[in-house]
């Protein structure tokens, strides 16, 4: 703008007509509103990084006095050079971005590495536990670091592989719920909703990279506060996908509000890609109940367009039936089309019955042989008959109820005289409402108060209903056992655990993926402070959200027992109902997140921080390769590695032997690299590591 201004001033100088003319032009439109939403980006975020070694080369903070409340020193420092011989162990650094400045000598212990969203990064992982109850199911994760750099490493890993995100950001209500670049974004802060959206885009952004396009849905739960802003982000970020929002009643006695209305609901944001729809259910979300119907029976004989015997001759045959007793016989062949159907002979003491109205021959809905298969499953049923006559009407079972009757949704209770099955009467399958009001979704009694049996004497603030989430993925992943979901915003882990629920349910191999950091809540971090405790202390980091309700949750469920070792109290209700102390028969792995240097990653030096990565690209189930193998190679249930490419002819062996998916192969030698990969069956993606790696986070990073 300043730009402009110099330039109308010249203009004026030499045409003040012309000078004013384009002034004039110049206001007119700096005072137009672009269509869409407007926001400051701010400049990118920054993290602190307190279990970070200082390297030389990193940016630090220096971190206040022990004992200390005040902020700190929020200017980012460049480490020149480490100094660990010495005692205690310093560091000299210069303040960034001013080279002219004088360097100054700190004590290491004093530094906190920060990473900037816009540096390169090269993520690894640490495995910090887990729990096997599940076989050879596939594991959960429950990831502990900066949800944008974990996103970015799931880059490399989930690429177009998740098939559902569902997630519960911070509302910023003003309260200390969530930071912005190490600040709590409080109510007066006047750019309080441009950080709120530069913070929510970047992370969105990631989403496209993650989300299979061909079939997936994003699922977004917000309130009053900042819906509006964030369905119109939604509009910009994902243009020519269908966006749906839904009112969901979470708080029955509702939440007053000063001059309006007490809110009882919130919202939640539906993206779809590709394909994605919604399953029919039992409940159209809004409704106590549906009423329960009568299996319908459709006619056999196609009515309609279409439906005359000239417009499909193979489904022109006739259906035998017995003269004494009207009961069937059985189907026979098509009559060719020119054929008479008088001319056709039925087997000794049968009829024959073909698809004629009046005098109008037409055609059956099923073709013969599916239709002989219908009579032997029942799925046929005969209208009344008389003796003597040689009519019948029939009723077929339409495909959809028939697929109900096979995955147990309908359950006969016998056969009839004719042969079809009976059938009770059942709920019919239907779309759910845009407003959703279930006694299941109350925030209260069944996510706080389940989280308190679980977790006793832990506190979590506002936890989802357990079952709310349960609901809204069932609609996109009960088709799909094998459905991958993430959550960026795990907080208590309701996501994980609502996972493990649908997978009781029909025997399904469903993991989620849970994002969080270890941020310790406000009025904590004030009183750890004044005990002299700093981020990255083992008593101040066992008290952060990860460490102390995402990971101890998703164990309990897992075994039933608190992290106490007592069984859980009560019993899940609803869908499946069944004691807590049960559990479930699922696996789970814990991770920190880590950031390691290209240099050692591309020479093979930090492959332990790596493996889990691969292990997750393979689909985290089975064994995992955690070291170098002595033999130069290591090939496991779902994936391979092969460190030395002398060793490559037992390497491809091997693999052809095995069930992987996956083989990575360390070379920086493309021409033998595209060699071993030639050896490899068809069904196995050859990797070359790790030159996919780097490129993916140099390509992926840098804002």
């Amino acid at each position: 703008m300043s730009r402009l201004t110099e330039l109308i001033a010249q203009a004026k100088a030499k045409d003040p007509q012309m000078g004013a003319d384009l002034e004039r032009e110049f206001r007119a439109l700096s005072s137009r509103r672009a269509f869409g939403l407007n926001f400051e980006r701010h400049k990118p975020e920054v993290v602190e990084l307190p279990n970070r070694p200082v390297r030389k080369g990193d940016k630090v903070r220096i971190l206040p006095e022990r004992g200390s409340t005040k902020k700190g020193d929020q200017q980012l420092w460049q480490v020149l050079r480490v100094f660990k011989k010495e005692i205690p162990q310093t560091a000299k650094i210069l303040l960034l971005g001013q080279p002219k400045s004088e360097p100054k000598k700190v004590k290491l212990a004093d530094l906190i590495v920060i990473a900037e969203f816009r540096d390169f990064i090269y993520p690894g992982l640490v495995s910090t536990g887990k729990i096997e109850r599940g076989g050879g199911k596939p594991f959960h994760s429950v990831i502990n670091g900066e949800n944008y750099h974990v996103l970015k490493a799931l880059t490399y890993t989930h690429r177009g592989q998740v098939d559902a995100i569902f997630i519960d950001p911070p509302y910023n209500t003003g309260a200390k719920d969530w930071k912005y670049n190490n600040d709590y974004v409080e109510e007066e802060d006047l750019y309080r909703h441009s950080k709120w959206l530069a913070f929510i885009e970047r992370r969105l952004k990631l989403v496209c990279d993650l989300l299979n396009p061909r079939n997936s849905v994003l699922i977004i739960t917000i309130d009053e506060k900042e819906y509006l802003r964030l369905g119109l982000l939604l509009e910009q970020l994902f243009p020519g996908q269908s966006i749906q929002m839904v009112s969901s009643v979470i708080n029955p006695s509702g939440a007053s509000r000063s001059k309006g209305f007490s809110r009882a609901d919130e919202y939640l944001y539906f993206v779809f890609f590709g394909d994605a729809d919604i399953s029919p259910s039992h409940s159209d979300m809004l409704r106590d109940n549906v009423e329960a119907v009568e299996v319908r029976w459709d006619g056999l004989i196609r009515t309609g367009s279409e439906s005359d015997r000239s417009d499909r001759p193979n489904m022109f045959y006739p259906i035998y039936f017995y003269e004494s007793n009207g009961s069937f016989h059985s189907v026979g062949e098509p009559i060719p089309a020119d054929a008479d159907r008088a001319t056709v002979k039925p087997p000794d003491g049968c009829f024959a019955l073909f698809p004629i109205t009046g005098n109008r021959e037409r055609r059956w809905r099923l073709g013969h042989l599916t239709t002989a298969q219908a009579f032997e499953k029942g799925y046929i049923r005969l209208g009344p008959w008389k003796s003597g006559q040689q009519r019948r009407t029939l009723y077929y079972l339409p495909a959809g109820t028939q697929k109900l009757i096979e995955a147990g949704k309908i359950v006969p209770t016998g056969r009839d005289l004719d042969g079809s099955l009976i059938l009770p009467a059942h709920k019919r399958l239907v779309r759910p409402m845009s407003v959703w009001n279930r006694p299941s979704h109350s925030a209260t009694d069944y996510g706080s108060t389940p989280l308190g049996r679980i977790l006793p004497d832990r506190k979590f603030p506002f936890p989802k209903s357990l079952y709310a989430v349960e609901d809204a993925l069932r609609f996109f992943v009960s088709d799909n056992p094998r459905a991958v979901i993430l959550d960026f915003f795990a907080g208590s882990g309701t996501t994980a655990h609502a996972v493990m629920r649908l997978n009781r349910q029909d025997g399904g191999n469903r993991q989620c993926i849970s994002i969080t950091n270890n941020e310790v809540a406000a009025a904590e971090q004030l009183s750890l402070a004044k005990e002299g405790l700093r981020p990255g202390d083992p008593d101040w980091e066992q008290l952060g959200i990860c460490d102390y309700i995402t990971k101890p949750r998703v164990q309990s469920v897992i075994t039933g027992l608190t992290p106490e070792g007592e069984p859980i109290k009560g019993e899940y209700k609803f869908t499946d109902e069944f004691p807590m102390a049960d559990g479930f028969e699922e696996n789970a792995e814990f991770f920190t997140l880590t950031y390691e240097a290209a240099l050692p990653v591309s020479h093979n030096r930090a492959f332990k921080k790596i493996a889990p990565l691969l292990w997750l690209k393979a689909g985290s189930q089975g064994e995992r390769i955690d070291v170098v193998s002595d033999k130069g190679w290591e090939v496991v249930e779902k994936y391979g590695v092969l460190f030395d490419l002398d060793t490559s002819t037992a390497f491809c062996k091997a693999i052809k032997e095995s069930t992987v998916n996956i083989a990575y192969i360390v070379t920086n030698d493309d021409r033998r690299f595209q060699a071993i990969a030639k050896r490899l069956p068809g069904s196995v993606e050859p990797v070359r590591l790790y030159e996919s790696y780097l490129n993916n986070f140099k390509i992926s990073s840098g804002e």
